[in-house]
């Protein structure tokens, strides 16, 4: 091979072979085709009876031909923007972005390091924090408002995303008429419906209800954003052995189901409009009753659903970055970890899920800043090795030779920083240089880090009559 040319095998995670999609899918059509779903909407069962469902009462049965027209018309690639119209994620097969989770009821104070129920400043911690860091893409609230009333709590967190950050928003919402108050508030941001649809920089996340049910309130959302033609996530949320079959094939059968069927709900309903494919599969643990988002089971499964996107071509939503843990501790970073890097090699969209611990009930900003670094090594992993004629240093060298140094070398200031991860958290210090330095563990590091970027990061001001229309909407 010549030295100028490139050339790198795909860096991957291969979790099951083409056949096996084949069977997955074909038991997927079997499912919705013989014992269907049940769907509470009614606007819903009538665009299914009239496009050539079987309806009975709620029940309805999805031929397979109706799946395969939905998976022709929904987009394989869908682009986001931030908040200020600026092209910021491609969903498409082959890019991953990351992000946090959402709507945790507790948080690990930043000052205390004690657990308490999460409120609406959080959700704004966790903004500001995102906002500064260099390798998450997205943000969703990571926290649930629980000092603001109950019902606008969803509203509220949106506003303390959309006023806190730049980055594209995944939010929720509880119902139609959440929804419809924060779309209002980004088509105040963005100048209008037309706009948003033109340039989302806000993408709902909703879920059916396991096993093989899509209640009033999701499939009402679904609708909305369909009509509106704005990005929306729908997927299930099963536990193996419980909502679902305890093996895993079984369990992303019936998540498989609920997606696609949502799918062809959604498209029914506007051809076209941007569709995010997925699911959580994780395990009921039998000796707790904890439903695990540390178990490996929950990352292969994650990363078969991720195959079966591509699969489908479609964007895709998994989950990373999270642990069972309910302290941030040397096991929040291994799960973490070894999910974060699952999830990369599996080449999920939009990943979520950075900064929780406790099975998903706890929030941790130590663990978010970590998570961060976490993806930043993954992205380098990802990025694999540079082979050209430069890289390959042979006249650097010759020009050494045996027994020499290459530290002063001009080839080396002109070429590290991009060849040599650089971490701002992870301790590289001799012994002594660290002990003399305070010989801080990672969690006081990372909990510096914390403190640090919410004293210091300013996140860009919206206009203050768009503040001020936003504050209005969350009041009203």
């Amino acid at each position: 091979m010549r030295v100028n040319m490139q050339y790198q095998d795909v860096v991957g995670l291969n979790t099951i072979s083409l056949d096996q999609f084949e069977e997955l899918h074909l038991a997927t059509l079997d499912i919705l085709d013989r014992v269907g779903v049940k769907i509470f909407e009614q606007e819903a069962l009538a665009l299914l009876k009239d496009a050539g469902a079987y309806v009975n009462g709620n029940l309805v049965r999805i031929p397979a031909w109706m799946v395969q027209e939905a998976l022709s018309s929904a987009p394989c690639r869908i682009p986001i923007c931030d908040r200020n119209g600026d092209k910021a994620m491609s969903l498409e097969k082959g890019r991953s972005y990351y992000g946090t989770g959402s709507d945790t009821p507790f948080t690990v104070d930043i000052e205390t390091g004690q657990r308490r129920p999460s409120t609406k400043q959080d959700v704004i911690n966790a903004a500001i924090i995102n906002d500064s860091m260099e390798n998450t893409d997205f943000v969703m609230s990571l926290a649930l408002a629980s000092d603001v009333p109950k019902l606008d709590s969803y509203i509220h967190q949106f506003e303390a995303m959309a006023l806190n950050t730049t980055k594209p928003i995944v939010y929720t919402a509880a119902n139609r008429s959440d929804l419809e108050i924060i779309v209002g508030m980004a088509e105040s941001i963005v100048g209008g419906p037309e706009a948003l649809a033109e340039n989302p920089f806000i993408i709902l996340y909703d879920e059916p209800s396991s096993p093989l049910q899509h209640s009033k309130e999701a499939v009402e959302k679904l609708l909305y954003l369909a009509e509106k033609r704005l990005p929306v996530i729908y997927i299930p949320a099963l536990m193996m052995g419980a909502t679902g079959p305890v093996t895993s094939a079984g369990a992303i059968v019936v998540a498989n189901c609920e997606s696609l069927s949502g799918l062809v709900i959604h498209q029914l309903k506007a051809k076209g409009s941007p569709f995010v494919y997925g699911a959580g599969v994780p395990p009921l643990d039998m000796k707790t009753s904890v439903c695990s988002y540390g178990a490996p089971e929950e990352h292969l499964n994650c990363a078969v659903m991720v195959r079966m996107a591509q699969y489908y071509n479609l964007p895709v939503f998994t989950t990373s970055g999270c642990s069972d843990s309910q302290l941030f501790d040397q096991q929040a970073g291994m799960e973490a970890g070894f999910s974060l890097l699952a999830s990369t090699l599996a080449g999920g969209n939009l990943i979520h899920d950075l900064g929780y611990i406790g099975a998903g009930l706890t929030s941790s900003m130590e663990m978010l800043v970590m998570c961060n670094e976490v993806v930043g090594m993954a992205k380098r992993f990802l990025r694999g090795i540079e082979i050209n004629s430069e890289t390959l240093a042979l006249e650097v060298i010759e020009n050494v030779g045996p027994g020499g140094n290459y530290f002063a070398e001009e080839h080396t200031f002109k070429y590290f920083k991009d060849h040599i991860w650089s971490t701002d958290l992870v301790n590289r210090q001799p012994f002594d240089h660290w002990k003399a330095a305070g010989a801080m563990d990672y969690g006081q590091r990372a909990n510096h880090k914390v403190l640090a970027i919410l004293e210091n990061h300013k996140p860009e001001k919206l206009p203050i009559e768009v503040i001020d229309m936003i504050r209005a909407m969350t009041k009203r």
